[in-house]
């Protein structure tokens, strides 16, 4: 079997529009939740999202390519470019080992949107010729594929908020038994618009808070939602012989995934938390000695945040006082598709500069989740072991492995 290394990482995200700018901001507390900017939500009873502020497309990519691709795969290829050129593997893999596994939670909501206004409005002859191709969630993954000449497997997962989780564990797979030698691996998401906040909302699955300080609040008794997030992370996966052969700089080892389904319910998730206590058990072959960070899904809602609590307690019984946790979406908001890479990417970070993020924004205690979760700032430790840990509606549960590597150049 292959070793599996992480060479290149790229993000944009509400608190950042790059890997820099997303560790630094997390070092300050700083959240990027904010009111809605991309369409009026004054007969909405939520009014808060993070979104990425200021994107340009044309800083990545020529005008004509952007005016194709809805804004979740402008974000995806965003995000792809500053993992590629991090990773330095341009020109060092051949293109039939070189796949692309980015995914969506949903795909083009702002095209599908749109759209669709322009038919009702305007009649289907109005419809664009690229809305079939701007709207699918396999896009992103494909524009990448397109624009860096990757002609092995281009496999998105689509497993709601575990997506790109899953796309990074399935990716980590594929290398490790030889199927490819590097992949871009990741999620992209931008579905900020009046259908899909209308749709969060009416479900009860959005905080109704007008405070943006006590909105996207983990583990905090008061929280009552999650704040819709957009954004995109992509990470390169590299056979570990072959980023040696090339001097490929290596920020960690992934050693482990596990991948479960709680065959429960459509949205609630399983309230012995089953699925995900063997999902996190499966990503770990083995736990090494020293302080373990776990980034959880904590999306601010009651039960997802108790019910994690619960498996982390489970999984790691007999070594609770080595347990680092923190959900950085009090800081970026729920990126829902694109959660699990940005947020693998903070516990790849942790691990680099031992220490570990905050979950910003806590001020009342919860019972229920009595963790070590870092409240409000962040926290030197000595870490040998990270965790990113994705829960999706659909019973989805994804969560990987992340360990330093000891001779990184």
């Amino acid at each position: 079997m292959n070793r599996v290394v992480v060479t290149g990482m790229g993000v944009i995200a509400p608190t950042g529009k790059n890997k820099k700018e997303l560790w630094d901001s997390a070092m300050k507390g700083t959240h990027g939740i904010a009111p809605v900017t991309q369409f009026d939500t004054s007969e909405y009873k939520a009014t808060l999202a993070a979104e990425v502020k200021d994107f340009d497309p044309s800083e990545y990519m020529e005008f004509a390519e952007a005016r194709k691709m809805d804004r979740y795969a402008q974000l995806a290829v965003a995000a792809a470019k500053e993992a590629v050129e991090d990773s330095g593997v341009l020109g060092e893999v051949d293109p039939h080992r070189f796949g692309v596994y980015i995914g969506s939670g949903i795909g083009g909501m702002q095209t599908f949107s749109s759209e669709y206004d322009k038919l009702l409005q305007r009649g289907p002859k109005r419809v664009s010729v690229y809305f079939i191709p701007m709207l699918i969630a396999n896009m992103a993954a494909a524009q990448v594929a397109i624009k860096y000449g990757a002609k092995s497997s281009c496999l998105p997962s689509l497993s709601a908020c575990a997506t790109s989780t899953n796309t990074i564990g399935e990716a980590y797979r594929a290398i490790k038994h030889g199927y490819a030698d590097v992949i871009l691996a990741g999620g992209s998401e931008a579905s900020i618009t009046p259908i899909g906040f209308a749709g969060f909302i009416n479900m009860g699955a959005l905080s109704l808070s007008e405070d943006p300080d006590r909105a996207s609040i983990p583990f905090d008794k008061e929280r009552n939602g999650f704040v819709m997030g957009e954004g995109a992370g992509v990470l390169v996966l590299e056979n570990y012989e072959h980023a040696q052969r090339r001097g490929a700089k290596i920020y960690a080892e992934i050693t482990g995934y596990g991948s479960t389904c709680d065959a429960y319910h459509l949205t609630a998730p399983d309230p012995e938390a089953e699925g995900a206590v063997r999902a996190i058990r499966e990503s770990l072959e083995e736990i090494p000695a020293g302080g373990i960070y776990a980034n959880a899904h904590g999306t601010s809602t009651p039960l997802n945040d108790t019910l994690e609590t619960k498996a982390l307690k489970e999984v790691f019984a007999d070594r609770l006082e080595d347990l680092h946790v923190s959900s950085t979406k009090s800081m970026t908001g729920h990126l829902l598709g694109a959660a699990g890479a940005v947020e693998a990417i903070y516990a790849i970070e942790a691990l680099r500069h031992q220490c570990v993020p905050p979950t910003v924004g806590y001020r009342v205690p919860d019972e229920s989740c009595n963790l070590d979760i870092t409240p409000n700032h962040p926290k030197q430790a000595e870490l040998s072991l990270a965790i990113s840990i994705s829960l999706g509606f659909g019973g989805h549960n994804a969560c990987l492995a992340f360990q330093r590597v000891e001779d990184e150049s």
